[in-house]
């Protein structure tokens, strides 16, 4: 990236984690309040509703919608990890299960084998009687 491009992207991430804040939503409210007696004296409903949308709830809004994505964020990650270390954990269940299972049916091919052993023993004695 060229430098202009490392200053804008560095520039906008901070200014990003500023505006994400619960004190920058504080601060836009006291700001947007204080146009806030001038449009309640025109006593013009239009004024009043306009204030309201474009003032106060772009300025605050914007800040309080950041932080509350930034929160579920935070919660998603947090299930994400878990959701993959308990993965992990059952992953290395499973393969311990299958080590344990590769021994119990070599232990039982080998019972298997001995039977058959037996078996092949006792014919043998039948036959020859």
């Amino acid at each position: 990236m060229s430098r202009v491009s490392d200053f804008n992207t560095k520039l906008a991430s901070k200014i990003t984690a500023g505006v994400a804040t619960m004190w920058c939503a504080y601060i836009f409210a006291a700001i947007a309040l204080i146009s806030l007696p001038q449009a309640l004296a025109s006593k013009n409903a239009i004024t009043i509703v306009g204030w309201i949308a474009q003032t106060f709830l772009q300025l605050v809004l914007l800040s309080i919608i950041m932080v509350g994505q930034n929160a579920a964020s935070a919660n998603v990650e947090q299930k994400i990890t878990e959701t993959h270390t308990a993965s992990l954990s059952e992953f290395e269940l499973a393969k311990e299960a299958r080590v344990t299972a590769a021994k119990e049916l070599a232990e039982l091919k080998e019972i298997s084998r001995e039977i058959h052993r037996v078996i092949r023993d006792i014919e043998g004695r039948t036959a020859s009687k």
